[in-house]
Order: C-alpha cells, then structure tokens, then sequence
C-alpha cells in the first residue's frame, strides 16, 4: 500500500487492488459461479463489502497518516470487533472473560494510536480510527462468512464475492479518478503499479481464499494462530521500509495480544481437549 501511494491516491490503490484481484480470479468463475448458489448472493456480497471492499479504502485511506507497522498491528483487532459483533447484531453467546478480553484490546488499540513519535495524537487518532472502522468491516464479514456461507466452498465463496465488487472497483477507478492520468504521464508509475499487483495478488485474492481454506479444515486454536502473528510481520516489514518502532509500542501490542488471547481462550481450550 504504501509504495502504491507513492504515485496514486489512497482510493486510486484501493480501486486496482480490488479490480487486479477480480482479474486474477476472473479464470475461475465460469467453474465456480453455479445458479444454485445464487440464493447466497447477500452473503456473497456482504463477504466482498465488508471483507473486502470497504477495508481497502480504509486501510489505505489510513496509510496516509500512520505508519504500515501501526497499521498492520491494528488489523489485529478483527477477532475482537467479530466476537463483538456478534453479540450484538448475531445474538451469539459469549462469557465475562471474553468481555474483559474485548476492553484490554480496545485499550491496547488506543495506546498504539497515541504513541506515534513522527505524526501528533490527533493525527494518529484519526487515521487510525479509519482501521478501527476496517476491522469492524472485517468482523461483520467474519459473521456474514459464518452463518450464511459455511457450507460453501472457500474458493467459491471468495470468487463471487470478488465477481459482486471487481466491477464496481473497476467503474469508479475509470470513471471517477485519474488513474489513467497518472499511468501515464507520472514517473515511476507501472513501478507502484506493480507493488498494487503483489498487494492485490497475495494480499487480497490468495490470502481469502487460504485464511477461507485454513478455517475450514482446520481447528479454532490453529486458525487463531495467524491473529498473533499479524503484529510480529507487520513490525517486521515497517521496521524494514523504514518506521520507527519504540518500547510502548510493544507495551501496547502486549494489551491487544493479550485481549486476543482471553477472546480464543476458551475455543483454544475446548479444541485442545478434544
């Protein structure tokens, strides 16, 4: 995202991440969009909105404020804004600790956004509340997934929710910005072009289509796994490309890890018993 924005705006990279990974998976619809899975439409669509389409604007929206590392680290809230939702809006059972787990990782979130040492707080707390609103996207999806489309295959599932908002990405980028302006006549370019590619490729059509995969045929703790290791990377690569990270963001990390933890704990119990 970020060497993306580095030519293009922020809805202009949101716009051909969705519309590449539409093209890449564009081989596999005459397989898998099938007329009996047409009664799954509004989980399909409500997958690709808010699994897909709404985070992309957000998260790089967000990218042109804080840091890839900050932003990476609050995508780990989606587990949390999941249990959350829910409860309220699927009316699904929870426990006290999971409550409590939902509070530390909140905390933890707004401790990450007012630590920023190169951007103000109010600069921080505002662009980050553009994550925040992201992963709530992402744990409406979570939802939609769970109780409309669990018995549908993983890549089927993810090619029609692509194949509901890769049009829509691809009417707005040409219609309503100037992309085509910018491809051609700014320097380095199809450079950013190609960082878009790789972000859209692996990060949007391969990545749902395992995250979709590694739920189905594995267990929760397994699953669960890959919410701890969202930070380790996302520190990783920012420190790589160049951001700052100091010993509160750790602090704050260790608030959302932990809140994550008390949320799957119980889930991570049951499976181990079993």
């Amino acid at each position: 995202m970020k060497r993306g924005l580095d030519v293009y705006t922020s809805d202009e990279v949101a716009a051909m991440r969705i519309l590449i990974a539409f093209l890449f998976l564009s081989p596999l619809i005459f397989r898998h969009l099938k007329k009996e899975l047409w009664p799954h439409w509004k989980g399909f669509l409500g997958m690709g909105l808010f699994g897909n389409f709404i985070p992309a604007f957000l998260f790089t929206k967000a990218e042109t404020g804080i840091s890839s590392s900050l932003a990476g680290i609050l995508n780990s809230l989606t587990p949390l804004f999941a249990l959350l939702l829910g409860l309220v809006i699927f009316k699904t059972r929870t426990d006290f600790i999971r409550v409590v787990g939902l509070v530390i990782g909140f905390l933890g979130a707004v401790g990450l956004m007012v630590v920023g040492k190169d951007v103000d707080i109010t600069t921080n707390l505002s662009y980050g509340s553009y994550i925040l609103i992201a992963t709530l996207s992402y744990g409406l999806s979570v939802n939609i997934i769970k109780s409309q489309l669990g018995k549908v295959n993983s890549i089927t599932a993810t090619v029609w929710a692509v194949t509901f908002i890769g049009p829509m990405a691809g009417v707005y980028l040409f219609g309503f910005t100037d992309f085509t302006t910018r491809i051609s006549s700014y320097p380095h370019a199809f450079e950013s072009l190609g960082y878009i590619s790789i972000l859209a490729i692996f990060g949007t059509a391969i990545s749902v289509i395992l995250f979709n995969v590694l739920i189905k045929n594995t267990n929760v703790l397994f699953a669960s796994s890959v919410t701890y290791l969202i930070p380790i990377v996302a520190i990783g690569w920012g420190a790589v490309d160049g951001d700052k990270i100091g010993i509160l963001h750790f602090l704050w990390i260790g608030f959302i890890l932990f809140g994550v933890f008390l949320v799957n704990k119980k889930k991570a119990s049951k499976v181990l018993s079993e």
